[in-house]
């Protein structure tokens, strides 16, 4: 009996402006890319976050991407400098939890770069691949957010 590959869920949060165009870009040029992650679609990098990374993470999501404008051309001026900067602080505190950074990936892609955009989708499915399943332990999420009456 042959044992299944491991299929990542992977979450994709995209900027409205360029790399959520890209993928666009991307889907109608028919560039192939595996089907194992998912868009969410933000107004700015810097609208995501870090309590929704840990949150995916906790809950079983195999890995997260976050994918804005290029420095410099952010349609909201400073808002993915402000992603890049709270996003690397996030991902050393990854690694202080025990959670491999390499299931974090932040980068820039603009509404021209497709196929950036599918190299950078096909390259973090394969990592998240090597490194396995998310692993939680004891089923418990490791923040526990309550909502307030």
């Amino acid at each position: 009996m042959e044992k299944q590959a491991f299929s990542p869920r992977i979450i994709a949060f995209c900027c409205n402006w360029c790399s959520y165009a890209g993928a666009d870009l991307a889907g109608v040029s028919r560039m192939q890319m595996p089907p194992d992650f998912h868009i969410i679609r933000v107004m700015c990098s810097a609208r995501v976050a870090p309590e929704w990374i840990i949150k995916a993470l906790s809950s079983g999501t195999d890995g997260v991407m976050v994918l804005g404008c290029h420095i410099g051309d952010c349609h909201y001026i400073s808002g993915n400098h402000r992603a890049a900067k709270r996003l690397a602080l996030l991902n050393e505190m990854l690694a202080f939890v025990g959670i491999h950074p390499d299931r974090l990936l932040v980068d820039w892609v603009s509404a021209s770069e497709g196929s950036k955009f599918q190299t950078l989708v096909t390259g973090f499915v394969q990592r998240v691949r090597e490194l396995g399943p998310m692993e939680i332990s004891g089923q418990e999420p490791m923040i526990k957010y309550q909502v307030a009456d």
